[in-house]
């Protein structure tokens, strides 16, 4: 009874001495900011190069809360968030932040709109960075502005621990671009446009909660990345705008990829030459090109992508379902793939493999070589195709597909059943799988 009368009272000065912020991390997580201590704090992910995806962000959130950081408010820099140039401005402030010697937050402030021309937010930096982009960032109509590069526009270069967030919106701007497309004008000679966002040489990344829309051409691109997790995106774009792809994979490792929707002119996800490890679950996609692996092997060249899943999707209106396109003459492996728990509402090609692509005016030259694909496996999908060909397999007759397997497959035409077409390829069919290719 003594020992009762003595601890409870001290237990309760002991709660009520001991900062809120760390009982109970995820209060304001969304902005970083903790009202009880009047700081900013940085979201930003922990190690996250192994398989192991589960540890999320600073594996402990409340770790995030033990060092307060520096902000630094676009705004203070000069910029107007008016509409008017805010390049140099907000240029400056990410120089500002990178060169902290203590973990920093950029903020874009909420209700405002920032003009860019072409920017290089460059690393490395001292220490952890957080972009917390809560208003609009808007890309320049002005096409001289990307004479020196037309391929880019908004950048992230050799950053580590890098978390990009807050809810905002990038808006590429794309129209003016679309329409002096070749694509779209067969009159116009063919040019590059800017990919919207590129994070090139990142490791551990995080990308979270953005609007991006209206790219010029890929929305965004993670190339040569180490330990990514996307989540939380909205990307759009017009059905008829031109290679704007929704997310672009390539020479990435150790990528997340989830809870996310894409509607735009191109594949929802592409997945290209030197990807691994690459997982992506609960995506909306629709319009668009589908969800692809490849291309691969583009103009004789050696492309190898391995480990990928996807599992937990629903297609809706798109021209293809879940696909692997290689082009002849190319070499290399497209290995230890998944597609699994996938809906298919209304989609032209629901299950492809095109050993034979061939995007361009002039039909490709029949060549020897061909891009190994290897070990696919899906698993559970079902719904209905636009095309009477739910699934068409059409692979190299010297390197035919091997080890492809279909496993409780139901796809259907109106109401019927569909047909399934399959060449060169060494098929397993387990369980229910409609149609069939034996």
């Amino acid at each position: 009874m003594s020992l009762q009368t003595h601890f409870i009272p001290s237990l309760i000065v002991f709660l009520l001495s001991f900062p809120s912020y760390y009982c109970f991390p995820g209060i304001s997580e969304a902005s970083g900011y903790d009202a009880s201590a009047g700081r900013v704090y940085p979201w930003y992910p922990s190690t996250i190069q192994g398989r192991n995806f589960g540890s999320k962000i600073m594996s402990s959130k409340m770790g995030r809360s033990l060092a307060a950081v520096k902000t630094f408010n676009v705004n203070d820099y000069g910029a107007k968030g008016d509409g008017s140039d805010a390049t140099e401005a907000i240029n400056n402030a990410w120089k500002a932040a990178c060169s902290s010697s203590q973990g920093s937050v950029l903020v874009v402030p909420k209700n405002k709109n920032y003009l860019l021309k072409p920017i290089t937010f460059e690393g490395p930096c001292k220490s952890s960075i957080t972009v917390q982009i809560y208003g609009t960032l808007q890309a320049s109509a002005d096409r001289s502005a990307y004479s020196k590069d037309l391929t880019r526009w908004l950048v992230f270069e050799n950053v580590q621990n890098l978390a990009v967030e807050g809810g905002g919106t990038i808006n590429g701007n794309g129209k003016i671009w679309w329409e002096n497309s070749c694509k779209v004008n067969d009159d116009l000679s063919c040019k590059d446009a800017p990919t919207a966002l590129i994070f090139y040489n990142c490791k551990n990344l995080v990308v979270k909660n953005l609007k991006i829309q209206n790219a010029q051409k890929m929305h965004v691109s993670f190339e040569k990345c180490v330990g990514v997790e996307v989540s939380g995106l909205t990307i759009t774009a017009p059905a008829d705008s031109p290679n704007t792809d929704g997310i672009h994979v390539t020479r990435t490792q150790n990528i997340q990829i989830s809870s996310s929707v894409i509607g735009t002119g191109d594949d929802c996800i592409s997945i290209v030459s030197g990807s691994q490890k690459v997982q992506a679950t609960g995506i909306t996609c629709g319009p668009g090109h589908g969800i692809s692996i490849g291309s691969l092997g583009d103009g004789n060249s050696e492309a190898h992508v391995s480990d990928v899943t996807v599992n937990g999707a629903t297609l809706t209106g798109t021209t293809n379902g879940v696909r692997i396109k290689t082009w002849q003459g190319g070499s290399g492996s497209a290995s230890n793939i998944k597609f699994q728990n996938i809906e298919m509402h209304n989609v032209k090609n629901p299950i492809i493999i095109d050993q034979k692509y061939c995007d361009q005016d002039k039909p490709c030259k029949s060549q020897s070589r061909a891009v190994q694909v290897q070990n696919v496996l899906y698993q559970n999908i079902r719904g209905t195709s636009s095309s009477s060909e739910a699934i068409q397999i059409d692979c190299s007759e010297k390197f035919p597909c091997k080890g492809i397997v279909l496993q409780g497959i139901d796809l259907r035409v109106g109401g019927k059943a569909a047909k399934a077409e399959c060449n060169n390829a060494k098929i397993i069919e387990k369980g229910n799988v409609s149609p069939s290719c034996t």
